[in-house]
């Protein structure tokens, strides 16, 4: 079973009221089970929502408690990034997962040159995650 942003699969659940349907499917899902999670609606953040960034730092510094996550009006949101994470976290944990594809440029799920704080909590537990655009 591999974990998928839920917005990659079509389901709009980005801050925007979105999805970001993914055009073609990588050969790593073939006979695989894919398990949509969104960490921003699994904290209970709602859809639509302004968006939100990491001050100051990346998902590991947050996790750590040196960087916050702050909404675009300055609100502070990292508690519930934290939990989202939390909540990712313990569904890979229960079903095994060690793989995720995460959509790419996000405050939880992105892993590129500033890893997001599902990212980030998944690492720690040993998962592995791949962007994607």
């Amino acid at each position: 079973m591999i974990l998928i942003s839920a917005c990659l699969l079509g389901v709009p659940c980005r801050y925007d009221g979105a999805a970001k349907p993914l055009r073609s499917f990588p050969p790593e899902f073939a006979g695989s089970a894919l398990l949509p999670v969104c960490p921003e609606e699994l904290a209970g953040l709602p859809t639509p929502r302004l968006p939100a960034e990491i001050a100051d730092g990346d998902g590991a510094t947050v996790l750590a408690g040196r960087a916050r996550v702050v909404r675009a009006d300055g609100v502070d949101l990292t508690a519930s990034f934290l939990r989202g994470a939390d909540c990712v976290v313990a569904i890979a944990e229960r079903w095994g997962i060690k793989r995720a594809f995460f959509k790419s440029k996000s405050p939880s799920c992105g892993a590129g040159s500033t890893p997001g704080v599902t990212t980030a909590a998944l690492h720690e537990a040993g998962v592995e995650v791949i962007e994607l655009d």
